[in-house]
């Protein structure tokens, strides 16, 4: 093989290309290593039997009804993957998301269900309301400022509720994706009066508003039917210290780990998070809009899906994040074997 001949005036003795000539010395030296059992898999369920409809927007990913997703989570349980992230789509709406905190919910059915068929699977429950009420929004709305606005303290009383009743149906994990002021504070209280003291929160500390969580919202049916989201959720272009003050808030009120979402636009946010913060498991959401980016243009044979996936994940976890959200879980577990 060809070697570097030395310039005129010598050549330093350092030459980082040696540590990267070889295989074997390329994996030696890797400081970020990607393993199944770090992440999470979203998965979408739904009422009826032998559902299994594929969301247009995110090939690959599919609404569930309780005997698909019976087969779903044998198999990430045989992946080995760190969990799965349970989303639950209700056959009534109504304006306070009544499903979300019926013990026999469409949540609560599938809790129920994974922990039968798959005891070992750790599950993580999204604790909010935008999939369960009429409009959309992730709580109850006040009528009273003139606008769609959720009222926030109103909320924090469901929220609580939510979380006791996937707890009481088997719930690992419960996971508050509103950013609700004062929603890990309220959660964490019920789960104790509740006696599941013993069961973490992972909090949606910093969630933005923006234009990735398209593909998601068909998945989720969670479009809102007016206004938007961005009176609670963070606007992209704040200042990232805002990001931090939201994290320690979260940590304070007993966040156990602590969530950036999206994490590809975000990857400062992750490692502001990490610095400012050591030792506090840091979770990413790799989103809707980033997956379905990727397979779009994969389709199209633009890029290669399995190179492209397996580096932003890389890069997230470089960023800071200990736990990865992502609809390539799947994917990856069976790529990083091969």
């Amino acid at each position: 093989m060809p070697t570097d001949s030395p310039s005129p005036g010598g050549f330093p003795t350092t030459r980082l290309r040696r540590l990267r000539h070889n295989p074997q010395m390329r994996e030696l030296t890797r400081e970020v290593r990607l393993s199944p059992a770090q992440l999470i898999y979203p998965l979408f369920v739904r009422s009826g039997r032998g559902v299994r409809q594929e969301i247009s927007s995110m090939p690959g990913v599919f609404q569930l009804s309780l005997d698909e997703l019976e087969k779903e989570v044998r198999e990430v349980q045989r992946l080995g993957l760190g969990g799965v992230l349970l989303f639950g789509i209700p056959d009534r709406k109504d304006a306070v998301g009544s499903d979300a905190c019926c013990d026999e919910g469409i949540i609560q059915q599938a809790l129920r269900l994974v922990k039968r068929v798959a005891p070992r699977l750790f599950t993580v429950t999204d604790v909010c309301f935008c999939e369960y009420t009429d409009h959309g929004h992730c709580g109850v709305l006040d009528d009273s400022t003139g606008r769609t606005d959720v009222n926030n303290d109103a909320t924090l009383a469901l929220l609580g509720k939510q979380a006791v009743s996937h707890a009481r149906a088997g719930a690992d994990m419960v996971a508050p994706s509103g950013m609700m002021d004062g929603m890990v504070g309220a959660i964490r209280r019920a789960l104790d009066e509740a006696k599941f003291a013993h069961l973490p929160i992972m909090a949606y500390s910093a969630k933005y508003a923006g234009g990735f969580y398209g593909p998601f919202r068909e998945a989720a049916e969670s479009t809102p039917k007016s206004g938007d989201r961005r009176s609670y959720q963070m606007d992209s272009a704040a200042d990232p210290a805002q990001a931090v003050r939201e994290t320690a808030l979260d940590i304070a009120e007993g966040a156990d780990i602590v969530m950036v979402k999206p994490a590809l636009a975000y990857l400062d946010i992750i490692a502001r998070v990490r610095d400012a913060f050591p030792g506090v498991p840091i979770a990413a959401y790799n989103v809707s809009g980033e997956y379905s980016m990727v397979k779009a243009a994969a389709a199209r044979g633009w890029i290669d899906e399995r190179a492209a996936a397996t580096e932003i994940v890389t890069g997230i976890v470089r960023a800071g994040a200990t736990i990865v959200i992502t609809y390539w879980a799947k994917d990856l577990a069976g790529w990083l074997k091969s």
